[in-house]
Formats: structure tokens, sequence, C-alpha cells
């Protein structure tokens, strides 16, 4: 009897531990946005991707574990999936409160190409800015929308 209620309580804690609302308990920092240099193509072309780098704080009174994040890159004016960017934000080990991960680093698979200079891609008047939407969840959760940015005009090496 005592082994039944000891796994019992076990697991009902463990699945209170899985039903974090992110939204809640996450924040987005430190976000950076650009354009990244893909290098060049096997066509000869240069190309260029958006991309975002994050960290996400810890802002509830427990550990948060086991966090996916997705990254859903659009045209702007645009309401089509321009490329994603699915990874595990916080593994199994857990983020303590009041800490921060590591810089996420989220890139579009699509992006331009071009005979260009990379600078001079990005100053063509046929350039379409971009933005980012990304999305968190933990467990069985639905995605949520964790925030949302404008892709800056500016060349990331890194």
């Amino acid at each position: 009897m005592r082994c039944a209620l000891f796994l019992t309580l076990a697991l009902t804690v463990a699945g209170c531990s899985r039903n974090i609302e992110v939204e809640k308990a996450l924040k987005v920092t430190d976000v950076h946005t650009g354009w990244y240099d893909a290098g060049l193509q096997s066509d000869g072309k240069n190309k260029l991707v958006p991309s975002v780098s994050i960290k996400l704080q810890n802002v509830s009174n427990g550990e948060i574990a086991s966090v996916q994040v997705n990254a859903i890159f659009r045209r702007v004016g645009e309401a089509e999936a321009w490329g994603e960017h699915f990874v595990r934000a916080i593994g199994p080990a857990g983020l303590a409160p009041g800490a921060s991960t590591t810089p996420i680093v989220l890139r579009s698979n699509l992006g331009y190409t071009g005979t260009q200079a990379r600078m001079a891609m990005l100053q063509n008047r046929e350039f379409v800015d971009a933005k980012v939407e990304i999305f968190g969840k933990q467990g069985s959760r639905t995605w949520v929308k964790i925030g949302e940015y404008q892709i800056d005009r500016q060349l990331l090496t890194q």
C-alpha cells in the first residue's frame, strides 16, 4: 500500500512539473536579429538567411526542464512561413529559478541568394524584410507564442 501511494505521489509531482506554462515561466531576453552570412552556395551565389539569437530566463519559482522552441520566419506582409528552426532550448537537467540559458541561435533554412556582395544584397530595392515568431512548449502542452521580432537589416557573421 505504501509503495502504491508513493508511486502515485511521485507520478503526480512529475506530471505537475511537465505542465508549466512557458509563456508565464520564461522570459525572452538578449534578443539580437539580423541576416546570417550562410556563405557561398554550390552555384557560386552568396546566401543570407534571417537569424535570431535569444536567451530564456526562468522567472518562475521552480526549476524548468525539457522546453522546446520553434522559430517561424516570415517575410513581412506574407502569411506563409518562410523557413523555421526547431530546438530543445532547455534540456532534462533543467533551468533553476532566476537563471538564463546560453544564447539560443535560430536561423531559417531559407533566405536570399545572389551574385551581389552581401551588403549590396541587403540594400537591394527588391529586398523584403522578415520577422520571426518564437513559440515554446513543454511536454504535451500546446505551442504558445513567446515572442515576435523584426529581423534587423544587418549582416551577421556569427
